[in-house]
C-alpha cells in the first residue's frame, strides 16, 4: 500500500486527484492510502516521515507548498514530492527541495498518471533494501520490506517473508540491531515484527500475515507506541 498525502486547499482539485488515484488503481492494481491536508501548515504539524508521495499544491492561504516542502525536506529526505501548480516557473524552484516533477492545473489524467508512475518507480527504487542471511548450502538475499517477522526457535532464526520461510542461525538481538532503522519491533522476547505488515492488534496478539503473534505483557505498551508512531495514527 502506497501512502499518499494530498496537500490542496481547493476541494474540487483534491477530489479530482483522489478520483485520478482510484482510476490509476483500477488500471494498474496499485493500492493507495490517501490523507488530505488543506494547507501546508496542516501537513507540517506533528509531521512524521510516513508518506511515500506528497502531491503538493503550491499556492495556499496560510503556508505555500514551496515553504512546506522546504520544511518537510529537513525532516524527510526520502519522500517523493510532486507539485500541483498554475505556474510552470515554480518547477525551477522545485529543484531546491528535490521535487520529482510538477503538474500544471487544470490537471489532466494523462499528465498526472505519467508523473505518478515515475514517482512510484523512484519510491520503490529507494525503498528496496536487502540483507543476506546464511542458509544451509549457501546464502539467501532478502528484501527487507517483504520480511513479515523473524522468530527465534532454539538456536535458529526463522525469517518469515511474503514469499516463504528461511532458516538461519543467530540471535534475535543481532537481527534486531541490523533492522532497527527499518520499522521492526519485538512483540515478545523471541519475535521481531515488521510494523509495516501488522494488520491489527487484538486479544493480546499482533496479526501479521494471517498469524497471531503474542505480545508479551511487559512489551505491550512499547509495542503499541512503536506501532502508533510508525503508522502515524492512533491504534485501538
Amino acid at each position: 500500500m502506497i501512502r499518499i498525502a494530498i496537500v490542496e486547499d481547493e476541494d474540487s482539485c483534491a477530489r479530482q486527484l483522489e478520483e485520478y488515484l482510484e482510476r490509476y488503481t483500477a488500471e494498474s492494481g496499485e493500492g493507495f492510502e490517501t490523507t488530505r491536508f488543506c494547507d501546508g501548515d496542516e501537513i507540517l504539524e506533528n509531521y512524521r516521515a510516513r508518506y511515500d508521495i506528497i502531491l503538493m499544491d503550491v499556492q495556499m492561504k496560510f503556508m505555500d507548498g514551496m515553504t512546506a516542502a522546504e520544511e518537510i525536506r529537513k525532516l524527510d529526505p526520502e519522500v517523493v514530492i510532486i507539485f500541483i501548480t498554475n505556474m510552470a516557473q515554480y518547477a525551477i524552484r522545485g529543484y531546491a527541495v528535490d521535487a520529482l516533477d510538477y503538474v500544471l492545473k487544470p490537471v489532466s489524467y494523462f499528465a498526472f498518471s505519467q508523473r505518478l508512475e515515475r514517482a512510484i518507480g523512484r519510491m520503490k527504487k529507494r525503498a528496496r533494501r536487502y540483507m543476506t542471511i546464511a542458509i544451509r548450502g549457501g546464502a539467501q538475499k532478502l528484501d527487507i520490506s517483504r520480511i513479515l517477522y523473524v522468530e527465534s526457535q532454539g538456536h535458529n532464526l526463522v525469517f518469515v517473508t511474503v514469499a516463504g520461510e528461511h532458516t538461519t542461525t543467530g540471535t534475535i538481538r543481532e537481527v534486531e540491531e541490523k533492522l532497527e532503522n527499518y520499522g521492526f519491533f519485538r512483540c515478545n522476547k523471541g519475535c521481531l515484527v515488521n510494523l509495516e505488515h501488522v494488520d491489527s492488534v487484538q486479544d493480546g496478539c499482533a496479526m501479521v500475515g494471517g498469524q497471531a503473534l503474542p505480545i508479551s505483557r511487559g512489551r505491550k505498551n512499547e509495542f503499541l507506541a512503536a506501532l502508533t508512531d510508525f503508522v502515524g495514527e492512533v491504534v485501538k
